[in-house]
């Protein structure tokens, strides 16, 4: 009887619990949404930069707008960088997250516990009633048997 036990527990072991599940369908599209940011604001940073580089050359007097142009090549690369730190930081955590995940594990052993917990108790009512049925049927019999005694005493002395 302990062998079905511990498959059970093998196989339940090797089953993702639905929180994993729940992280996952939470974390991917989230993860994957910010590395298709990272990759555009890269994309578009690198187009923009191609194409105003000419531009840069033949109106270099002009520095105010050189140095606009500067300022958003700059903030592109760091919009791009912020996105693509975070989407990895997010599957790293996600991936710690699953790893160190005992949930599943402590929610199986109370479970266990409580079904123990039930057992016992099913089993100390089960034991009462038919303590008390006992009881009630000595009591039944003691008391048949003093009106019997009584009914015989009536009928001697009439």
């Amino acid at each position: 009887m302990a062998e079905p036990q511990y498959d059970y527990y093998h196989q339940r072991k090797n089953t993702p619990s639905t929180s994993k599940i729940l992280a996952i369908s939470t974390i991917v599209p989230f993860g994957a949404s910010l590395l298709i940011l990272a990759f555009l604001s890269l994309t578009v940073t690198v187009i923009g930069l191609a194409v105003a580089t000419p531009l840069l050359v033949f109106f270099s007097p002009i520095l105010v707008p050189a140095a606009l142009l500067i300022g958003f090549a700059v903030a592109g690369f760091l919009a791009s960088g912020a996105c693509g730190i975070t989407s990895l930081s997010s599957f790293a955590w996600m991936a710690s997250y699953l790893r160190h995940s005992r949930l599943p594990e402590q929610l199986q052993c109370a479970k266990d516990r409580a079904q123990e917990t039930l057992g016992d108790l099913a089993q100390r009512t089960k034991e009462a009633a038919e303590s008390g049925i006992s009881k009630a049927q000595e009591m039944t019999q003691s008391t048949a048997h003093e009106v019997g005694k009584a009914q015989e005493g009536n009928r001697t002395s009439s």
